[in-house]
C-alpha cells in the first residue's frame, strides 16, 4: 500500500525512511523537497540517491487534493473547493494583506457542532479529514501562489484553522498537520502565526497545550450559558466556567499572552449593551482577575437558512466601544471575500451528511431566538 507523504510529519517521515533502510538526513531532504519546494515527483529530487527514489516510487506518493473550483474576490481573496472523495468537498480561503498572507484551512467535511449562525454547521457532518488532506490545502495554496507570482518567496505567513469543521474534534489528524506547518524544514511558521479556532472542546484544549501549543481562538458568541446553549450547542457539554478555566490553563503554555475570543454580531440577539456588560463581567471573573484576552467582533454573514440578521454598523461600533472602554482589546473583523461566499461563517463546501445534523439544524431553525426588547 502506497503512503501519501503529506500525511507524515518529520518524525514520521524519518521512521518511514528508516523502514526503507535510509538514514535520518535523507528524511530531512525528502521533507524539504515536498514542503519547501513543492515537489511531488521523486525524479525531481535530485540530491536523493537514485536507489532511494526508486524505492519511494514503489511505496509512496505525494498527492494534492483535486481542485473542483476556484473563485477570486474583488478584494483579492481566493477560495478553492477541494474534492475529498465520497461526494464531499471542502473549502480553503487565502486572504492577502499588505503585511501578511493568511490561509484559512478546513479540518472536517462538514461540522457536527451545529452553531446556529454558521453555514457549514447547517450542512451537517460527513467525516474528519486526514492529516494529508489538511496539509494538502497549505501545500497546494503555497506553491500554486508562488508559481503564479514567479517567485520562491513565501506567500503564506499565517494559517488559521477556521475553515470547515471543529479542529479539536479531529485532534489526531490536526496535531501532525500543525507540526508540519511549524517545522523549519517545511513551512517554518511561527507558533504565534498558526491559530486553532475552537467552539470550546475543553479536554482537547488542555491536550493541545501540552502537545502543540499554538495561538488559540475561542468561538464565544454569547456572554451567558442560556444564550450560548442556543447559539453554540457544545456549550451544554462544556459550559462557560469550564471553558474559561481551560483558556486560563492554556495561557501557561501558549505562544501569545492572550486568548482571542471570536464574537459573531447578531442583530437583537447578542449585540445589545447589556450583553457587552455581561462580557466584561465574564472575563473579569468573580475574583476580579481578568482572563487575558482580545475580542474579535465579526459581522454576521447572512444566509437564508439561519433566520438571523447582521447587526448594524452602529450597534457593532457601540458594542466595541463598551468593551474597549472597559480595557478589553477589541477589533472589528473586516469582511473579506463575501462576494464569493468566502467570508467567516460562509464556507459550506459539499457534504454528505452522515449524522443527521442537517435535520437537527432544520428543527432548531424553527425555534426562534427571543430578541432583547
Amino acid at each position: 500500500m502506497s503512503t501519501n507523504l503529506l500525511d507524515l510529519d518529520l518524525a514520521a517521515v524519518a521512521a518511514f525512511c528508516e523502514q526503507l533502510g535510509e538514514k535520518r538526513f535523507r528524511a530531512t531532504q525528502l521533507y524539504r523537497w515536498i514542503h519547501q519546494r513543492g515537489a511531488s515527483d521523486f525524479d525531481q529530487m535530485s540530491d536523493l540517491a537514485k536507489s532511494l527514489r526508486e524505492k519511494l516510487k514503489g511505496c509512496a506518493h505525494v498527492s494534492a487534493l483535486p481542485v473542483l473550483s476556484e473563485h477570486v474576490s474583488s478584494d483579492g481573496t481566493v477560495k478553492w473547493l477541494f474534492d475529498v472523495g465520497g461526494g464531499n468537498a471542502v473549502e480553503t480561503v487565502f486572504i492577502p494583506e499588505e503585511d501578511r498572507g493568511t490561509l484559512c484551512i478546513s479540518s472536517q467535511a462538514g461540522c457536527a457542532v451545529g452553531c446556529r449562525f454558521c453555514s457549514t454547521g447547517h450542512q451537517g457532518f460527513s467525516r474528519n479529514l486526514t492529516t494529508g488532506e489538511i496539509v494538502a490545502q497549505l501545500w497546494f495554496a503555497e506553491h500554486t501562489l508562488r508559481g503564479r507570482r514567479g517567485s520562491d518567496e513565501r506567500v503564506i505567513s499565517n494559517v488559521v484553522m477556521m475553515g470547515m469543521g471543529e479542529p479539536l474534534q479531529n485532534y489526531s489528524a490536526l496535531v501532525p498537520a500543525l507540526r508540519t506547518m511549524l517545522d523549519d524544514h517545511a513551512y517554518g511558521l511561527s507558533r504565534r502565526r498558526v491559530t486553532v479556532s475552537t467552539s470550546g472542546v475543553v479536554p482537547m484544549i488542555d491536550r493541545l497545550a501540552q502537545d502543540c501549543p499554538v495561538a488559540l481562538a475561542v468561538s464565544l458568541h454569547a456572554p451567558g450559558n442560556a444564550l450560548r446553549d442556543t447559539l453554540v450547542p457544545l456549550n451544554r457539554k462544556y459550559p462557560l466556567a469550564e471553558l474559561l478555566g481551560a483558556c486560563e490553563r492554556y495561557l501557561e503554555h501558549a505562544p501569545r499572552d492572550f486568548i482571542t475570543f471570536e464574537y459573531c454580531m447578531l442583530d437583537g440577539v447578542n449585540d445589545q449593551p447589556e450583553h457587552a456588560r455581561e462580557i466584561i463581567a465574564l472575563v473579569n471573573g468573580s475574583a476580579g482577575t481578568r482572563v487575558p484576552c482580545k475580542f474579535n467582533l465579526i459581522p454576521f454573514n447572512p444566509f437564508p437558512a439561519s433566520g438571523l440578521r447582521r447587526s448594524s454598523n452602529a450597534a457593532v461600533m457601540a458594542f466595541a466601544k463598551l468593551l474597549s472602554d472597559a480595557g478589553i482589546v477589541t477589533t472589528v473583523r473586516k469582511t473579506r471575500g463575501d462576494d464569493i461566499d468566502a467570508a467567516c461563517g460562509q464556507l459550506a463546501g459539499d457534504v454528505k451528511d452522515r449524522t443527521k445534523v442537517g435535520e437537527r439544524m432544520a428543527k432548531l431553525r424553527t425555534i426562534p431566538i427571543q430578541p432583547v426588547p
